[in-house]
């Protein structure tokens, strides 16, 4: 991979940890609410394989919340600006 996919990669990854982190502190003010609205997917329970001599244990889980998708977009935006 190059460099500026990997800085890609990871500012989006921060925007969405900011941006989700953001829409559950809004949901305190009533009319910011909508913001931590999203959707769950992955599996609901998680897939074990027992080998006898080890135990694994898989399970995935994303949620995808509005204010999560918006920080996304402004990471984007960010590094838009930066790469120049």
């Amino acid at each position: 991979m190059k460099k500026d996919n990997i800085i890609f990669l990871l500012m989006l990854m921060s925007g969405l940890i900011i941006g989700s982190y953001l829409g559950s502190i809004a949901v305190i003010v009533p009319w910011l609410d909508w913001l931590n609205y999203g959707k769950t997917i992955g599996l609901t329970q998680p897939f074990v394989l027992d080998l006898g001599f080890i135990y694994l244990q898989f399970a995935l889980h994303i949620s995808f919340t509005i204010a999560g998708i918006i920080g996304m977009v402004i990471a984007s935006i960010i590094f838009k600006f930066i790469r120049r």
